[in-house]
């Protein structure tokens, strides 16, 4: 049995995976990008879409003379499970993130130079604009 990271280790394979992750494709569709992105055969690309399959990362179904592959999650849940052990790394560092972000918002608006954001800043633009008067 091929580990799920020997699988989503080479990058033709994660790209393919990307594509497949917005939905179904056809085998074309999928050799295309991937001729053009990584310049590789068409065997080439029928290789690393067999090894998907088998491994079961992704399925596959025909429709007429076109074969239908698409992303299937399971397995990428044990990559999803071995890397729990280190979400904590990146969860510390995206709440110091958002905390340093909070304290540069609060420093500006006590300094009083807070800026318009979204739609607020549309709101105002729009408000500011002279009204033209109707023509007789």
């Amino acid at each position: 049995m091929v580990h799920a990271f020997d699988v989503v280790g080479d990058p033709v394979r994660r790209r393919i995976l990307e594509l497949l992750a917005s939905g179904e494709q056809s085998s074309g569709a999928i050799t295309a990008v991937i001729q053009r992105e990584f310049g590789i055969s068409q065997p080439a690309v029928s290789q690393h879409l067999r090894v998907l399959r088998e491994s079961g990362f992704a399925t596959v179904r025909a429709e007429g003379t076109r074969r239908l592959y698409a992303v299937n999650s399971e397995p990428l849940q044990e990559v999803d499970m071995w890397l729990e052990q280190f979400r904590r790394f990146w969860n510390q560092r995206l709440d110091a993130l958002a905390t340093e972000l909070a304290r540069g918002r609060r420093k500006r608006r006590m300094r009083g130079v807070e800026q318009p954001t979204g739609d607020r800043a549309e709101g105002e633009r729009q408000g500011d604009q002279p009204k033209r008067e109707e023509e007789e």
